[in-house]
């Protein structure tokens, strides 16, 4: 499978993440675990525990980056929704933009791409949690058709906090009647 998604801007290109990206990845990341209740994530993982969780998906789900001449601008993923068989068609999205790259579309462009690929592996429904206040990431997530399907009240504490998780749904595609598995992301002819 090519590795190489094309441009979608004259000075940036997105591609499929790999292992080796862990650590730029790592770094724009650190900075919402540290500083941030974005994610809920009390300790920055190690690099080699982050290209773990890297390795483990690829080739299966999808993780892209957004490169300009070998900086990091921002990546996004999927995940599985949950662990049981039952659950295959669903997945869980986020999306991490570098600071400076915040606004200028990256992330658009990082999830319209997402989409397309779970789309032809044949995922059903994406899943996206959003912890309050956060009405930019709402916002966000609303615009791409995600709904608000509910709300856990003090699901976590974070900096001594009790924080609550607002979940939002997006149909991918119409839940077929006879369902066969997602096929691999490796299996995809991708451009």
């Amino acid at each position: 499978m090519d590795s190489n998604l094309g441009s979608l801007a004259a000075d940036y290109a997105l591609r499929l993440a790999t292992p080796d990206d862990a650590a730029a990845m790592l770094a724009l990341y650190a900075p919402y675990i540290s500083d941030t209740t974005i994610t809920l994530e009390y300790e920055v993982p190690t690099t080699a525990e982050f290209a773990e969780r890297i390795r483990k998906l690829q080739g299966v789900l999808p993780w892209l980056v957004a490169v300009r001449n070998g900086q990091l601008l921002g990546y996004a993923y999927a995940s599985r929704h949950r662990e049981r068989l039952a659950y295959q068609w669903s997945v869980e999205t986020s999306v991490y933009v570098h600071a400076e790259h915040h606004g200028t579309g990256v992330a658009r462009r990082l999830y319209n791409r997402l989409f397309e690929l779970l789309q032809q592996q044949g995922y059903v429904n994406a899943y996206a949690g959003v912890i309050e206040p956060n009405p930019r990431s709402f916002a966000f997530h609303q615009s791409f058709g995600f709904e608000l399907i509910g709300t856990y009240q003090h699901v976590a504490c974070k900096f001594g906090k009790w924080q609550t998780s607002q979940w939002l749904a997006k149909q991918l595609l119409t839940p077929p009647g006879a369902p066969v598995p997602p096929t691999p992301l490796a299996d995809l002819q991708l451009p």
